[in-house]
């Protein structure tokens, strides 16, 4: 079982910056990958970026690549999603997920899943 915490959220002004923080319980390979995904009111969960523990390969959403970037400290088990540029259309709950497998952009195929921070951009 693989727990994971977020930090980082709040509420910035449009072309501000915040940086998400995502500490898993234990990094194995029963998580090979990282990944954050986001979901605004109404709307269904979509994929924002991910990550390899091993390696480091990367993928973005279109709509963020070139604003946002994700990254990894393998020894303090946790990922990060330094978020620059924000537009108001980034406002969600922005959720960390881990997969056992591979680096997909599908919510379902992942394993585990944290509670969630808000992320506001105002204009």
């Amino acid at each position: 079982q693989v727990q994971l915490v977020e930090s980082g959220g709040g509420l910035v002004q449009a072309g501000g910056s915040l940086r998400l923080s995502c500490v898993a319980s234990k990094r194995t390979f029963s998580s090979a990958i990282m990944a954050w995904f986001r979901q605004a009111p109404g709307k269904e969960r979509d994929f924002v970026a991910a990550i390899s523990w091993i390696g480091a390969t990367t993928a973005y959403a279109d709509s963020v690549r070139g604003r946002f970037t994700i990254s990894k400290d393998n020894a303090e088990n946790t990922v990060h999603l330094q978020m620059n540029s924000l537009k108001t259309e980034d406002t969600a709950v922005y959720y960390c997920a881990a997969s056992r497998a591979f680096l997909t952009t599908t919510p379902t195929t992942y394993d585990y899943w944290g509670q969630g921070t808000q992320v506001t951009v105002s204009s």
